[in-house]
Order: structure tokens, then sequence, then C-alpha cells
């Protein structure tokens, strides 16, 4: 398994379905990225505000409560540029309405690598493929290619000044289809931890977090063959161009 190679990387998208997707998969990442000065905006489909049913959080409060949430952690690891699309929690279909939402992000933050949550479902652990993930993930692999370089899909985007725009990659996360590539997260795992606490809605046990995040990215570590002691992140790198 290679390294991600950040170097010559001016901007990214991550596009994800909830607010918290970013920091269990890929805040560790990000914050290398930033760290490396590399601009990197978010794009989060839904507001999450199915999320914490459970705490007895009125639906109106938990959307807005969310975006703060994720603001927040987005701050921690570096990003400051983010984009609520404002889709329904629980009921995201990879239609053309997304993928008009999402090549519309695209043309605007134009960023080189596009990074998102993968369209094929985990039978090994179901948890990772909600279906929001899924549709999300196919909906972006479509705004990628081929709807954001394409000048007449979504022919309005030109209405609106969105000139076409070709993301070179996409990095997929979640482990299905397998790992091509990882990023060493070392030295930016505390921060992820950090970010995730920010999700204060979504946790049982804010403190409990970091031993997980932890554990696994010691894990994923060791699948990407790196020395004891390291964290990381793995993703597959497929190229678009």
């Amino acid at each position: 398994m290679e390294p991600v190679v950040l170097d010559g990387l001016e901007r990214v998208l991550v596009v994800t379905a909830h607010p918290d997707d970013v920091d269990f998969g890929f805040a560790g990442s990000v914050a290398a990225m930033t760290d490396a000065g590399i601009e990197v905006s978010y794009c989060i489909v839904t507001d999450g505000d199915a999320g914490g049913s459970e705490l007895g959080i009125p639906r109106a409060e938990m959307g807005p409560l969310r975006r703060e949430e994720q603001t927040a952690a987005a701050a921690v690891v570096g990003v400051h540029d983010l984009h609520f699309l404002g889709f329904p929690d629980g009921r995201v279909e990879p239609n053309l309405a997304l993928r008009e939402s999402l090549s519309r992000v695209i043309r605007r933050v134009r960023p080189q690598r596009v990074l998102t949550q993968s369209p094929e479902r985990n039978f090994d652990r179901i948890y990772a493929s909600h279906p929001d993930h899924l549709a999300v993930g196919e909906a972006t692999i479509a705004a990628v290619y081929p709807d954001a370089r394409n000048r007449w899909a979504h022919e309005s985007l030109l209405d609106e000044g969105l000139e076409p725009h070709a993301a070179e990659e996409v990095w997929i996360g979640g482990g299905v289809p397998p790992a091509t590539h990882y990023v060493d997260i070392t030295t930016t795992v505390d921060r992820k931890i950090e970010a995730l606490r920010c999700h204060k809605s979504q946790l049982g046990d804010p403190e409990g977090i970091g031993e997980f995040v932890r554990l696994w990215s010691i894990g994923m570590a060791t699948t990407a063959g790196l020395p004891e002691g390291s964290h990381a992140e793995l993703i597959r790198v497929v190229n678009t161009r």
C-alpha cells in the first residue's frame, strides 16, 4: 500500500452525508492536508437532523445544532469553508437534484481531489454503509464524472457563472472497495479526536471516543504496513482523468 501524495495539491473537497462523517472517516487526513498548506472545503449533504433522537432534542433544533458542531469540528483541523446542502437526513437518493447540487459545489470550489464515502455496501461492517452514505458516494462520483466537467450537464449552472471543472481524482473511504493508499495521521490523530468530541449531541461517551479512534487508526496503520505506534486512515484512489 502506498502513501497518498500531497505534494502539489492546493485544493481538496470532502463530501459526506452527515455532520461527523468527515471526522470519523477523514479528519486526521484533513489535518495533515491543512498542515501542508492545502485548502480543504467540506460539503455536508444533510444536517443530520435524524441523529441523536434518543436525547430528546426537538428535530427543529437538531439540524442547526449539528451545523454548529460540524463548524467547530472543522475549525479544529483547519477547515473554514463549509457548504451545507440541507437534504433530508435518512432520505438521500443519488438523483439528479443531488448531482446538480454537488456539481455546483465542485465548480465553485474547483478542487484537484474530491474525497467522499464509498458507494458500495460493506457486508462485513454494515454500520459503515448507512444508505445516505451509499447515496452520497454514488452521487459524488457521478458529479465528478461526468457532470461537473460537462458543460451541458445541469446547464443552469452556466447561468450562475459556474464553468465546468474536472477534478483529477476521487478518494474513497470506508474500506469497500479495498484501499489502495494511506495517510499517516500519527501527528494529527489527537486533533481528529478533538474534532470528534465537538459532536456532543451524537456521542454517548465523549471521552471514550479517544480510545476507540486510537485502536481503529492503529489497526489501519498495521494494514498499511507502518511501524508500530503509527496511526493511519485508508482510502482508495480513483483516477478520473
